[in-house]
């Protein structure tokens, strides 16, 4: 019984405010009473079939919904939702002005023309969707707080002391270790425990001219019948062959567009555009070269001094792959005799050509030069030095009466145009082999980029799979048929030397070996472990 005046008192008060608030407008009588009219006819619907329904679940429904509790949470709910829509009134002037000052702010329920003019003349209030809205969603508010975070990261960035230097930085993960040489990882696998990359960050990040490129079809190891003529080939990821040019003939100043990975070499190429044809072209990349730098062949004006023409800054004007002097003459004279040239322009020349990248005769390289994709033959692609990290280094110029077989004709007498008389260049490689290069060969100025290759490490045998590397079996762990190791008890190699598949002693020679006289153009040989070239002198 108290419970019963509980609620009824409640009611009478949720209906007291109810009455109160529908008093407001008759705007929100109208509304209220449109939206009892959409309503009636499923509420009367529903109340027929309740009422014809005799199950005890439709009785029970019935008896609860005119209980004081079920009227007085009803009325209450009643009682939210006119306190919500009268929230929402605004004057109608407001609406009128703000729909006529912009066409972005109009509500997305606008009344119609005549209710808002009679609702002006008669200042009443109008129901307006967007005066519901009491702050910004949650996915505005999310985006708002993104924006500011990245505004406050960009400004940190330009604050940072690399930035005032001019430094390029790239962010990474926690699981990321770099320092200056090499990128290593956090061992969260045991995949990425032993892993060690060197670090280009310098390196393009898109993909090869495609002009430039031709497919490479794996054959993993197969000659033309099928059969297995190199083993431990297969697999690997899909590559396309970049066409570097090892000749550069074309002569004129090139620009670096960007420095590329090659997954066909362990050095870097670099992408050139020529400054006026346009034409495009890989080369290998010098350490030290970058994006925006400018290089230069002089393989095709390797004629100065030996006849012709002395190029000058009058000449450079119309042929800009020509070297460049200081002093500029007002004429091109004819040159009768090479000597004519002094020492002085060729310091000049060498100033303004000995740059990485740059593309010499031998003969115009000062000694003790770093040179690198170096031609054997005048008129001949690149052959030494073509990996990562190598270089030679030109050490004398010598005179040589005979040389290389198939030139023909005694370069001792020819001349370099600067006053020397030296056919060939004494040109030490790194495995401290010295060998003779005729001096109308060409060189590259510096040495091939990606010095850190050789401290590598892959760290897991996916990698190897991804570069195309099989498994390499073991002889022992093979069959006596299969390798002169295989067979046996245990992992006995029957107490022999040992030796390849095809039976080639792995260290041990048998045989005294021959002259080191064999290649008249190696004046000294590399030094050899093992007791290997140990003869005859």
């Amino acid at each position: 019984m108290i419970q019963t005046r509980m609620y009824s008192i409640t009611a009478a008060a949720a209906a007291a405010s109810v009455r109160a608030a529908a008093s407001t407008s008759c705007a929100v009588g109208n509304a209220v009473q449109a939206v009892s009219t959409r309503q009636r006819p499923q509420q009367e619907q529903q109340r027929r079939a309740f009422g014809t329904s005799t199950s005890t679940a439709a009785r029970a429904r019935s008896t609860k919904s005119g209980s004081p509790r079920s009227q007085a949470v009803q009325l209450s709910k009643a009682k939210r939702i006119q306190e919500a829509t009268a929230r929402s009134l605004v004057p109608a002037d407001k609406i009128f002005a703000r729909s006529v000052s912009s066409a972005s702010q109009i509500p997305q329920h606008m009344p119609s023309v005549d209710s808002i003019i009679t609702a002006v003349r008669q200042r009443t209030m109008l129901h307006d969707p967007d005066a519901l809205k009491t702050g910004d969603t949650r996915k505005e508010r999310r985006a708002r707080i993104k924006a500011q975070r990245k505004a406050a990261k960009e400004r940190k960035k330009k604050a940072s002391v690399a930035a005032r230097l001019g430094v390029s930085t790239s962010e990474s993960t926690p699981f990321v270790r770099k320092d200056r040489q090499f990128k290593t990882y956090k061992p969260i696998t045991t995949s990425l425990r032993w892993v060690r990359i060197p670090l280009n960050e310098h390196l393009h990040k898109g993909k090869p001219v495609e002009g430039l490129t031709i497919a490479k079809r794996s054959t993993g190891g197969r000659n033309h019948h099928g059969h297995v003529t190199v083993r431990g080939r297969g697999g690997g990821h899909k590559r396309r062959i970049r066409l570097v040019d090892f000749y550069r003939w074309e002569a004129g100043e090139q620009d670096v567009v960007h420095i590329e990975y090659d997954p066909g070499r362990s050095a870097h190429i670099a992408l050139l555009q020529h400054a006026e044809t346009k034409a495009q072209s890989y080369i290998l990349a010098p350490e030290g070269l970058r994006a925006g730098d400018k290089v230069q062949s002089y393989r095709s004006d390797h004629s100065i001094g030996q006849g012709g023409k002395v190029t000058t800054l009058q000449s450079s004007a119309t042929s800009p792959s020509s070297p460049q002097s200081v002093d500029p003459p007002v004429f091109e004279a004819e040159v009768q005799a090479p000597r004519q040239q002094t020492a002085l322009d060729l310091g000049i020349f060498r100033t303004r050509a000995i740059r990485p990248g740059n593309v010499l005769p031998l003969s115009l390289i000062p000694i003790g030069t770093t040179i690198h994709a170096i031609s054997l033959h005048p008129g001949g692609p690149a052959k030494l030095c073509r990996s990562a990290g190598t270089s030679g280094q030109l050490i004398a110029f010598t005179a040589r009466k005979q040389v290389a077989e198939g030139e023909g004709d005694a370069a001792g007498s020819q001349s370099t145009g600067f006053g020397t008389e030296k056919s060939h260049a004494q040109v030490k490689l790194q495995s401290g082999e010295v060998r003779l290069v005729p001096v109308r060969c060409v060189a590259a100025i510096g040495r091939v980029s990606n010095p850190d290759h050789e401290h590598a490490r892959l760290g897991k045998a996916g990698r190897s799979r991804w570069l195309g590397r099989r498994p390499k079996v073991r002889g022992v762990a093979m069959n006596a048929v299969d390798h002169p190791h295989g067979g046996g008890r245990g992992k006995s190699k029957s107490n022999m030397f040992p030796r390849s598949k095809w039976g080639t002693l792995k260290f041990a020679r048998t045989r005294k070996p021959g002259s080191r006289r064999g290649n008249k153009m190696v004046v000294r040989e590399r030094p050899r472990a093992n007791g290997k070239r140990q003869g005859k002198s």
